[in-house]
């Protein structure tokens, strides 16, 4: 994990359990003797999120829809700390402060503004097209008096259009698109978790996730792409735009479509938590002397 990141040493149940008692409901001894919860359990895992928002990011209030997606948030840190570090290169290596983010597809969890508010004190934009996670997010803004401005993005083939104007400058966007080009592949990609558990279907189990956080119309390829051909038109109030990609195997399209959209710069930026490597592609219409002028105070 990142050298910032507070969980690289993996979860002390002993200060979770004190920051929130109900998460004593769920611990499992493992087969050596040490505490865990089954990570399949939808339930166990929405509890140890709330006692680790709460222990490591003073949030008192969290809670997410059934059947809407319950995040890792180590692994959500991760990505706060590489972005942090991506803005950090063109800031002669130091931490940028009072940056501005917008978080494309937050979802009713409000991951990555609550992180980036905790740990960087960023000031957030966060969007969704779905009603429901907007409401549960405004919800966990008002009752942990965040700043995070959130708002309901009304046309679902847009990223940027109704949600900035011409005024609005930003350091950094960043999405965690949907990864699967259609409902049956995300349905194959959920049964072929249980079967390596060894179980049948159950929706108590942690494989859940409300549809347009799971799949859309070309996978995450069509949807990078066409956030990549809108970010154009916005590319003078965008230091850098970013975007989690969850398959090596989908990079090389990205940079295609990133080369015929003129990007300056492209990045991709590795993250490791453990046996498990992710990334992400960032890109710039800016050469590095204009977004100097975003880090300008």
């Amino acid at each position: 994990m990142h050298p910032r990141n507070s969980h690289r040493q993996g979860y002390n149940f002993d200060l979770l359990t004190k920051a929130s008692p109900e998460l004593l409901n769920h611990l499992i001894k493992t087969p050596v003797g040490k505490d865990s919860i089954n990570f399949s359990d939808a339930e166990a895992v929405k509890c140890l999120n709330k006692a680790l928002l709460k222990h490591h990011y003073k949030i008192e209030y969290w809670d997410i829809p059934k059947a809407f997606l319950c995040p890792p948030v180590p692994g959500r840190a991760d990505y706060i700390h590489a972005l942090a570090d991506l803005l950090k290169q063109d800031n002669q290596n130091k931490i940028v402060n009072n940056v501005s983010a917008l978080d494309i597809g937050t979802g009713a969890n409000l991951i990555y503004p609550i992180l980036g508010e905790s740990i960087y004190s960023w000031r957030f934009i966060a969007s969704d097209i779905n009603p429901k996670a907007i409401k549960n997010a405004a919800l966990i803004c008002k009752e942990n008096n965040l700043s995070t401005k959130v708002l309901l993005q009304p046309d679902n083939t847009k990223f940027f259009k109704n949600i900035l104007d011409e005024r609005i400058k930003l350091h950094i966007s960043m999405c965690n698109p949907p990864f699967h080009n259609s409902a049956e592949s995300a349905k194959s990609a959920t049964q072929n978790k249980w079967h390596k558990l060894g179980k049948k279907p159950n929706s108590n189990l942690n494989f859940g996730g409300h549809s347009p956080e799971l799949w859309c119309e070309g996978g995450e390829v069509g949807f990078i792409r066409r956030m990549i051909k809108e970010s154009k038109n916005y590319g003078q109030q965008c230091a850098w735009f970013t975007s989690l990609v969850s398959k090596k195997e989908s990079l090389s399209a990205i940079k295609l479509a990133l080369k015929k959209a003129n990007a300056l710069e492209v990045k991709v930026i590795k993250m490791e938590q453990g046996q498990k490597v992710s990334r992400f592609v960032a890109w710039s219409f800016l050469n590095n002397t204009k977004r100097q002028t975003f880090y300008q105070v």
